[in-house]
């Protein structure tokens, strides 16, 4: 076997080809496969989650929490629990997100190669992959490589003569947005309810059955391959900003060529929406855009310089996310979209907590009026009101916060058209002031 010795300049997609079976696991070995997993495994566990922290790779699945912190979050040592557990959140329900999908179709020994030295890092013995039921073809390839990997001792007991034994197991969820809380996640898991579980005990500490568990997101684990077979340095020399490596960039809407790309972390917008994207389709022109999914707030054109990467969004008012972007065209009714949104998020509500559970519904009764032309002028305080009630400290988890993101973003930036639905065609805004929209 010759292995691949220089770095990739885009580490996560550099064995998928499109249109093409993912590699089997000769292929992948002759194209680097498993370097980062044999030299890991010549590395003390401590170690290896100290290189994860210096490369500064921070969660790919919309919180941006520094992976080797939570890693480090994990009791070691010979007073630690035996059994601990490591989780891939492959439930990838974020409307306007399809990054997980593209590696875990196009490269899954990738993904279990991430797996497997995720739980060497931690000391776990067991992995679970929670995958999105509809992920019909990564469920099936993602099956393929985990045979493979178990007839070369990959998995399972003593892997490749190390001592380190590690089982994994796939799970396909009943499709859930709230399994994106990891604690909700953890409960699906379990068997019971999808709700999520209040915080401290964090699952660091009593997660999984009880035991110390890390949950992680597909795209993070993907980079922890090439992290330590090349290095923290040269994964944070692929970056553009503070935050080390790449970044699967997606855009929907209306554009000309709407997809995914993986760039340098701190790609700008315009750069992502202009070169790879093609830009708008003829005849349109952006108006805004949610940066990180749905759950993200708005941002405008006046944003387009800014760098994908968290703190740069987050200093413009909103998140990065998932980081990938919906797009609003000047021809799409901003308040339909937004209503088709809280429609979503009311219809995914777990029921725990009552503002989220009755809050949603009224939000987007509140918005099918507005939109249907059956709108009063008191409707946009009481949408106001909603996102200070449904924020950040209200519910029991981050699920109703994400939804007002949309909606107080949509309320200050495109406050005309909600004034016009709510009085009927006459914009207060506009007749005040002569504000455009």
């Amino acid at each position: 076997m010759t292995a691949r010795t220089s770095p990739p300049g885009k580490p996560l997609t550099d064995r998928i080809r499109p249109e093409h079976p993912p590699y089997g696991l000769a292929d992948y070995e002759r194209h680097g496969g498993f370097q980062g997993l044999r030299a890991a495994l010549k590395m003390a566990p401590q170690d290896v989650t100290g290189l994860i922290k210096a490369a500064g790779l921070r969660g790919r699945g919309g919180a941006g929490f520094p992976t080797g912190v939570k890693w480090g979050l994990v009791p070691m040592g010979a007073e630690a629990p035996k059994q601990k557990y490591i989780v891939a959140n492959g439930d990838e329900m974020e409307p306007g997100t399809f990054k997980d999908r593209l590696l875990l179709e196009g490269d899954p020994l990738q993904f279990i190669e991430g797996m497997l030295i995720g739980g060497y890092a931690i000391g776990a013995s067991v992995g679970y992959i929670f995958l999105r039921a509809e992920y019909v073809l990564a469920a099936e390839r993602l099956r393929a490589a985990m045979r493979e990997c178990r007839a070369r001792h990959l998995l399972g007991r003593n892997v490749l003569g190390s001592g380190f034994d590690f089982e994994l197991h796939l799970h396909t969820s009943a499709g859930r947005y709230i399994c994106g809380e990891e604690t909700a996640l953890i409960s699906s898991l379990e068997g019971k309810r999808a709700i999520p579980r209040a915080k401290p005990p964090f699952p660091a500490t009593a997660g999984l059955f009880g035991k110390p568990t890390v949950v992680n997101n597909i795209e993070t684990l993907c980079n922890v391959p090439h992290i330590v077979h090349y290095g923290a340095d040269w994964f944070r020399g692929l970056s553009k900003c503070g935050d080390g490596g790449t970044k699967l960039y997606g855009a929907s809407g209306k554009l000309r060529h709407p997809g995914a790309w993986e760039l340098p972390m701190g790609t700008t917008v315009r750069e992502i929406l202009d070169e790879h994207a093609g830009g708008m389709r003829a005849g349109l022109k952006l108006r805004g855009f949610l940066p990180g999914g749905a759950s993200t707030d708005f941002l405008t054109a006046e944003h387009l310089d800014l760098p994908m990467d968290f703190d740069s969004i987050a200093k413009a008012g909103s998140r990065m996310g998932t980081g990938t972007m919906i797009v609003l065209d000047d021809q799409t009714d901003v308040i339909g979209m937004v209503r088709n949104l809280q429609m979503f998020f009311a219809r995914e509500s777990c029921g725990w907590c009552t503002p989220c559970r009755d809050g949603l519904p009224w939000g987007e009764k509140i918005l099918a009026g507005l939109h249907t032309g059956r709108g009063q002028p008191e409707d946009l305080d009481v949408l106001r009101q909603l996102t200070r009630w449904l924020g950040p400290g209200r519910t029991f988890c981050a699920h109703a916060p994400g939804a007002m993101e949309p909606l107080q973003s949509a309320l200050k930036h495109f406050r005309v058209d909600f004034e016009r639905a709510a009085n009927r065609g006459v914009p207060i805004t506009a007749a005040k002031t002569g504000a455009q929209t």
